[in-house]
C-alpha cells in the first residue's frame, strides 16, 4: 500500500517539508493523545506506531498500525477538533511536523493534494466498515489471520528460505486489542495458525509460511 507522502510529486514534497520540521520520538511515546487538542499534522518517514483509542473500562482498542509515509492528525486539522485517537511510537520514530494553518495553505495551494487526502480518507473509511463486518463474521483466529495478512502485505520482508517476515514490537496484547479479542484467545489464535503450518513466531516477529493460505484462513 503506498502512503501518503509517496504519492506526492518530488516538489510537492519539497512544499511540505518546507512548511515543517523533523521531529523524533521514542519507542513508547504519544505523539498525539485522544481527545487532545493538535496544532499540526504529522507526516511519518521512519518507524511505525499504532493508533488505538481507550475504552470507558481502561481497555485499549488498537484501530490501525501506521508506517513510513503515512498522514496523522488530519481530521482535528481539518475540523479543528479534538483527536479521535491516541497515536503511539511502536519503535524510534522520525516524522516530518507541520504546523495545522500550514497545512491548510498547503492544500489550498495544491488542488491535486487535496483530492489525494479525500482519496486516503475514503481508503480509511472503507477499511473501517471491513474490520466492523470481520468483527460480525470472523472468530478470533480469522480475525487474527486477517491482521497477520494485513501486516505481511504492508510491512513484511520475503526471505529466500523462511517464507515472509514481519518484524514489529506489537505485543499480544495490542494484537488482542486490534482483534477485539482477549490476549487468551489471541495466544490460542497463533497457536492454531502454528499448528496449521501457515505461521511461526518468535520474540517481536512472525513468519508466515504461506501468505495465500493465511488469507483464506482469514475469510
Amino acid at each position: 500500500m503506498t502512503e501518503f507522502f509517496d504519492l506526492l510529486h518530488a516538489d510537492e514534497q519539497a512544499a511540505l517539508e518546507a512548511a515543517g520540521h523533523r521531529r523524533q520520538w521514542r519507542r513508547g511515546a504519544v505523539i498525539f493523545r485522544e481527545a487532545s487538542r493538535s496544532e499540526a499534522v504529522v507526516i511519518l518517514r521512519a518507524g511505525r506506531v499504532k493508533v488505538s483509542s481507550d475504552t470507558a473500562s481502561g481497555t485499549e482498542v488498537v484501530l490501525a498500525v501506521r508506517g513510513p509515509g503515512a498522514l496523522l492528525g488530519e481530521l482535528s486539522a481539518i475540523d479543528g477538533g479534538p483527536m479521535s485517537a491516541s497515536v503511539t511510537a511502536l519503535e524510534p520514530v522520525t516524522a516530518l511536523s507541520v504546523p495545522s494553518p500550514d497545512f491548510e495553505r498547503y492544500l489550498l495551494g495544491h488542488a491535486r493534494i487535496s483530492f489525494l487526502l479525500m482519496r486516503e480518507l475514503t481508503r480509511r473509511l472503507r477499511d473501517a466498515d471491513r474490520k466492523r463486518i470481520e468483527f460480525g463474521a470472523f472468530d478470533t483466529t480469522g480475525r487474527v489471520a486477517a491482521r497477520l495478512v494485513e501486516l505481511a502485505e504492508r510491512f513484511g520482508e520475503q526471505t529466500p528460505e523462511e517464507g515472509i517476515r514481519i518484524s514489529l514490537p506489537l505485543s499480544q496484547d495490542e494484537l488482542a486489542g486490534w482483534t477485539g479479542s482477549s490476549r487468551e484467545a489471541v495466544t490460542k489464535a497463533l497457536r492454531t495458525l502454528r499448528e496449521e503450518g501457515l505461521i511461526q513466531t518468535g520474540r517481536l516477529h512472525v513468519v508466515v509460511h504461506d501468505l495465500d493460505a493465511l488469507r483464506d484462513r482469514a475469510q
